[in-house]
């Protein structure tokens, strides 16, 4: 069967099925090949930003500030190369108050502000002086002395550890390829040239993820975005996942491997990129795009979206959504699932300097429990450490932020912003089912103070005869070993426990999960990561203590089945990921799980456990 939603909500094709022998007549029928399909391409892989399916021809966008030798201009000519910055700065602004417009109401208001940020640096005197002091006294090019003025400031800001500077190194790129973008759309048009293919109907490959790169300059979205760097949290980003643009970062060698005009199937679900696929496979795609697109925006209730999902064997497991933004909570809403595992609680406190305020904590805790009327919610409490440049939680970058003021200890110094919080939790969960997670505890004391402040915000409130959520499940977020070998005493004090794999598994074998030379280590469960898994779920048991994991991990390769044959029975999953998910454990059986985890774990290394690394189930083509 084949399937698809542009969206990210059904993306993944159905290559082969479970526990199907080999039919040798089958081996060029793609509905129940096994393995690899003939004549697929190239297959790159990256990381996923957004999921959802795009296809068509690749539009290569060349870096604006590196492009050619630097131009000089004669003295008669910088008055004109003046009025042409005046008038490039205006229609910049111009195109952003129209995009803010257009935006309104599609995405959160709090990532629309980042347009407004955009706005700021048009106007801002360094930028636009630095700019003129070029063309004025070096005679340079209005492109070439935007290019310099950018690429001073990334190169300043590169060297600064600070993640917010570099965020704004960022915005000032995207402002300074908006106004180059405009001059040479300008020089273009006077020229009188023809339009080569549309961004409409192309995917844009890129060196660097951008903004500029997500909408044309007339403000239409773009099909689909693949490039060889950018990350995970930065505003292009926050962008691409609300307007649900499919999105794939951090591909290798990218713009070496692809040319102006090749054809390419982006699916940001599955994390692949394929170039110039053959005839059949495109036709495929092209079906399950096309149907997409005749259905409009659909409805995700089905089969697949049951309440209560069961392996093989009948077992019943409870899926739940993980959130990180407002959109994903709708999606969450619109499929039909019943609850919020974890909503991490990060974004307001990344997006402005300032701390948020109570009143748009509350607003946007109320519109999150909203998207999913009746259904239970987990809110994370925030979790930034002092890599992130947050400066009222962090003066300055600790020597090592993963293991510095992190997660609940951040908080508890700084308890003016876990209050906010708190109160903000309470306030919005006056008549909803809201339970709060804390991240990256240790020890019991942490937990037991935490409790204490939560006493007393509740008699701010109450003294301020504000309404308020009298009782709440407070539950830890285990993800390091400390926490394991303390879990006992933890559990007898959580109302319930998350497991964030990913986190778990960098602590347990001291890698870092974003270094890519360690991404075969992550895919596939250590054998001592899986001995920890276990004792983890025998000691919540035996506190009768509901446990539930999340994390990319959880869904790599065969960890799903691991962590089923382990004890777990509650995940949380990206909404937009669900379907990929859900196959994995339907095709499952508890007893072959459970044989599984039981020879894994006995192994002595991850030597042997590398040669399960590549293993995908048979779901989609590798």
């Amino acid at each position: 069967m084949l399937s698809g939603r542009i969206d990210g909500r059904r993306c993944s094709l159905r290559w082969a099925a479970m526990e199907v022998e080999p039919d040798p007549a089958a081996a060029t029928d793609p509905e129940t090949q096994v393995g690899p399909i003939p004549d697929s391409g190239v297959v790159l892989r990256g990381q996923t930003v957004a999921p959802g399916l795009a296809l068509g021809p690749v539009r290569l966008q060349i870096d604006e500030m590196s492009r050619g030798p630097v131009e000089r201009i004669p003295a008669d000519a910088v008055d004109r190369e003046l009025n042409r910055f005046r008038q490039a700065l205006i229609a910049a602004r111009t195109q952003l108050e129209d995009l803010r417009d257009k935006l309104r109401g599609r995405v959160p208001e709090d990532e629309a502000r980042i347009l407004d940020t955009h706005t700021t640096y048009l106007r801002d005197s360094v930028f636009i002086a630095d700019v003129e002091h070029l063309i004025l006294n070096e005679r340079l090019r209005l492109e070439a002395a935007i290019a310099k003025v950018i690429g001073d400031f990334d190169r300043i800001f590169r060297l600064v550890q600070n993640a917010t500077l570099r965020q704004s190194a960022i915005d000032l790129r995207d402002v300074g390829l908006r106004v180059l973008r405009n001059l040479a759309s300008e020089e273009s048009d006077s020229r009188g040239d023809e339009p080569s293919s549309t961004l409409e109907d192309a995917l844009l490959v890129a060196r660097k993820l951008s903004i500029v790169d997500l909408f044309t300059l007339r403000n239409e979205r773009i099909q689909g975005i693949a490039t060889e760097e950018g990350g995970l949290t930065g505003h292009a980003a926050i962008f691409a996942r609300s307007m649900r643009i499919p999105t794939l970062i951090g591909i290798e060698g990218l713009c070496q491997q692809v040319s102006e005009g090749d054809f390419v199937i982006l699916d940001a679900t599955e994390g692949t990129l394929r170039v110039n696929p053959g005839i059949q496979l495109r036709r495929q795609y092209a079906q399950t795009a096309r149907t997409t697109e005749d259905e409009g925006r659909p409805s995700l209730h089905g089969d697949w979206t049951r309440p209560t999902p069961r392996l093989k064997d009948g077992l019943e497991v409870e899926v739940l959504a993980s959130c990180g933004n407002l959109p994903e909570a709708q999606q969450a809403g619109e499929i039909g699932l019943p609850g919020i595992g974890l909503y991490r609680t990060e974004l307001l406190y990344l997006v402005d300097p300032l701390p948020p305020s109570r009143d748009a904590l509350s607003h946007h805790y109320r519109a999150v429990i909203s998207a999913i009327p009746g259904q239970p919610v987990t809110f994370r409490l925030v979790n930034i450490d002092s890599s992130m440049g947050v400066p009222y939680l962090h003066m300055e970058r600790e020597k090592n932020p993963n293991l510095g003021r992190v997660g609940i200890r951040a908080l508890l110094a700084n308890e003016g912003v876990l209050r906010r919080q708190l109160e903000a939790l309470l306030i919005a969960g006056a008549k909803s089912d809201l339970r709060v997670a804390v991240p990256f505890v240790i020890d019991v004391q942490e937990f037991s103070r935490l409790r204490e402040i939560l006493v007393d915000v509740r008699q701010v409130l109450r003294r301020d005869g504000l309404p308020y959520r009298e009782s709440i499940d407070l539950g830890i977020v285990l993800e390091t070993p400390a926490a394991i070998f303390g879990l006992d005493d933890l559990a007898a004090e959580a109302d319930f426990v998350a497991v964030n794999l990913d986190a778990l598994q960098q602590h347990l074998l001291c890698m870092d999960r974003n270094d890519t030379e360690f991404a075969r280590t992550f895919a596939s469960l250590h054998p001592f990561c899986l001995r920890a898994l276990q004792e983890i779920v025998v000691r919540a048991n035996a506190a009768s203590t509901p446990l539930s994991v999340f994390g990319v991990s959880s869904r790599q390769g065969e960890n799903t089945e691991l962590l089923l044959g382990c004890g777990f029975r509650s995940f949380c999953v990206p909404p937009a990921l669900l379907e990929p998910f859900l196959e994995r454990v339907q095709a499952c059986e508890l007893a072959k799980a459970v044989e599984l985890v039981e020879r894994r774990a006995a192994e002595s290394g991850s030597s042997q456990a590398d040669r399960f690394a590549g293993y995908r189930h048979g779901y989609s083509p590798p």
